[in-house]
């Protein structure tokens, strides 16, 4: 039974990519891909997308986890819902209206969509870090104030560790909205894969519109696995054996 399967597993992807090949010889995307004055464009436009999403995410990991840690000490405790609530705000307007805002008063540009992305980002991160930490069992943290271990040390090797797994899912979430995030940021002047997509739309050029959906997607899918592979090297082998 499992041979059978992974027969039929074997014959769906041969499938797929045939159906993919015939698609993409139809369209013009091959052809599109193959010109030499194209193809530097298009590698262009991915890099720019590509810092988009590094830049934002650099500074969404360092806001996010530090206001997610700020917010589990006991003095900051009580005022977590209202900084969660503000933190939010971000994501409960449209991402266009994000992108209009910032522009409002950063101009054109790289510099008003790296700031949405960012805002856009923060709130997974910062509210899986909460809540993983949150969700640590004191006596674990009990075990290490009765080591003599001093509060930093406590979060460094006792509370992180321990709340790795909530904090990559909220990563993940982050970094997958960010990457769909960024193909808008074309309409600000931004560029990157959105260039494609949105001229491809307006130009009804499908070969276009394909060449940049399909990065978009691509990075998107190595950007889950490259959390997958993140997870293996943060979170300790005991807790992942434990599951």
């Amino acid at each position: 039974m499992i041979k059978l399967l992974i027969k039929l597993y074997q014959i769906s992807i041969a499938v797929i990519i045939l159906i993919a090949g015939v698609t993409f010889e139809r369209t013009g995307l091959i052809e599109l891909l193959s010109d030499p004055y194209e193809y530097p464009v298009i590698m262009e436009l991915f890099f720019q997308h590509l810092y988009m999403v590094a830049i934002s995410m650099t500074f969404a990991v360092i806001i996010g986890i530090t206001a997610g840690i700020v917010l589990t000490r006991k003095r900051f405790r009580r005022y977590a819902g209202i900084c969660m609530y503000i933190i939010g705000l971000g994501q409960t307007i449209p991402s266009l209206a994000v992108l209009a805002l910032a522009m409002s008063f950063l101009g054109i540009g790289t510099k008003p969509a790296i700031f949405a992305l960012t805002i856009y980002s923060i709130l997974p991160i910062a509210r899986n870090t909460l809540a993983g930490i949150t969700a640590v069992p004191p006596e674990l943290i009990d075990a290490g104030k009765g080591m003599g271990m001093p509060p930093l040390k406590i979060l460094m090797e006792v509370e992180l560790p321990n709340a790795m797994k909530v904090i990559l899912t909220g990563f993940r979430v982050a970094l997958i909205i960010n990457i769909g995030t960024a193909a808008l940021a074309y309409v600000i002047g931004a560029g990157g894969l959105g260039d494609l997509i949105f001229t491809g739309i307006s130009l009804m050029q499908t070969d276009k519109l394909l060449a940049g959906a399909i990065p978009v997607t691509l990075l998107a899918l190595f950007a889950d696995f490259l959390s997958e592979l993140l997870g293996i090297v943060l979170i300790s082998k005991g807790l992942r054996l434990s599951e």
